[in-house]
């Protein structure tokens, strides 16, 4: 038969293995415990085994990690009256965790609302090809602007990236019409630059055979050895006065 002491004896062992499992807490690296007691802010406490009064404290962790927030694609209307569809992604850790619990109920649904609606109110400012050209600008006045607003939450953050423009498909065939425009341009431009520099180059070497009277007699004959080597057949080739004349000069002076 069990004594009566010894079962109270089990119970007070083990209302005190209670109590202090209740106010002993681990915190990993990347955690912060708010402290409560009696319903109101204490401290903060970092990385390790920490200990509160039980009953009296209360604990919350709170993660000091970065957090990658996908923002949803947003309808937007831009500034040039373009439907597209728009997503992005947001990067943000808590720098302060007792604002992150006190100032907001929920930071991280907070902080993707307010992305969402900063997204669909800057980019609605914004031209369609500001939005192509000017990606990085866009993303760094989103998230100035973003850092502003979640700064009373204690929350910094920390980059704003836009991940994918959805074009309606009438505007993706005028943007490829115009690419391929800009394109044969620069394709005639470069033909015609090619075709001064060709110019050019034809201009001073018929410049320097006109000075030399014997730089064109050699290029006749190089042409006439190139031609008889290409093709095995007989070519009539008019020859120059100025080849033949010596071979006339003595008949003439006869």
């Amino acid at each position: 038969m069990i004594p009566p002491g010894f079962i109270g004896l089990v119970v007070i062992l083990v209302a005190v293995i209670m109590v202090i499992a209740s106010a002993v807490r681990i915190l990993f690296e990347y955690e912060r415990g708010v402290v409560f007691r009696f319903g109101r802010f204490s401290t903060v406490k970092g990385p390790g085994l920490r200990f509160i009064i039980p009953v009296v404290d209360k604990m919350k962790k709170v993660s000091l990690r970065t957090v990658a927030m996908d923002v949803p694609p947003q309808d937007v209307i831009t500034k040039d009256n373009v439907s597209i569809k728009v997503n992005a992604v947001l990067y943000f850790r808590v720098l302060k965790p007792e604002k992150a619990l006190i100032e907001v109920e929920n930071y991280l649904y907070a902080t993707s609302q307010l992305a969402q609606t900063s997204l669909r109110s800057i980019l609605g400012q914004s031209e369609l090809d500001e939005l192509l050209v000017h990606r990085d600008e866009i993303n760094a006045k989103l998230q100035t602007i973003l850092d502003r607003q979640t700064d009373p939450w204690g929350v910094k953050i920390s980059n704003v990236e836009i991940k994918h423009v959805d074009l309606p498909v009438e505007m993706q065939r005028v943007m490829a019409r115009q690419a391929e425009a800009e394109r044969e341009r620069r394709a005639k431009v470069i033909h015609a630059q090619g075709e001064l520099q060709a110019s050019s180059t034809l201009a001073e070497a018929a410049g320097n055979i006109a000075s030399q009277s014997g730089a064109l007699q050699l290029r006749f004959l190089q042409t006439l050895t190139e031609v008889a080597t290409e093709k095995n057949s007989t070519i009539i080739f008019p020859l120059p006065m100025d080849m033949i004349r010596p071979f006339l000069d003595p008949k003439e002076k006869d």
